[in-house]
């Protein structure tokens, strides 16, 4: 299976979600640190250039393949994937389940302004202090999501390609 976050920058709360995911993060809904949030591999390092690029993050501990995907305000991108894995599924007996799943309902308006002021604008000194906020406030429901994809995952049996919204997250 290869499980897929992904988000507007694929930066912050798709880290977050890889993190949690192989178990880099503590596993309950307890509020990070700031030290915590800063070593997550890739949170807030990545560019421009990385966008609609697939980041792979590890495998976790059912060997799972966990990637990440910034898409910017293209809605199309994973619906464009599925399309893509459905295709290479049917004529090239691409047998892997892919689970897509949204993590922009979790993020808070704080970890919008910190990201535009530390990746948009370059101006850390604003923008970092606004993500560690941000990360705090919402990763609870970070955690909450992984576990909720990871069982859509693990129950969704008749599906090759699932995509998750994640609305209930907001």
């Amino acid at each position: 299976m290869i499980y897929i976050y992904n988000d507007y920058g694929g930066t912050h709360t798709t880290s977050m979600a890889a993190a949690y995911h192989l178990k880099q993060l503590p596993q309950s809904d307890r509020k990070l640190t700031s030290e915590e949030i800063l070593n997550i591999e890739y949170f807030n390092k990545l560019t421009k250039k990385d966008f609609g690029k697939l980041i792979f993050h590890g495998k976790d501990e059912d060997g799972n393949s966990v990637y990440t995907i910034g898409r910017k305000r293209n809605k199309l991108l994973v619906p464009a994937l599925k399309e893509l894995t459905l295709l290479l599924q049917n004529n090239f007996h691409f047998n892997e389940k892919i689970v897509f799943s949204n993590t922009s309902p979790t993020v808070p308006i704080v970890m919008s302004f910190g990201g535009f002021f530390s990746r948009g604008l370059k101006i850390d000194f604003i923008g970092v202090p606004l993500l560690i906020i941000g990360a705090k406030q919402c990763c609870d429901n970070i955690y909450r999501l992984v576990e909720h994809t990871k069982h859509i995952g693990h129950t969704s049996f008749n599906e090759n390609v699932i995509i998750l919204d994640n609305e209930m997250f907001k």
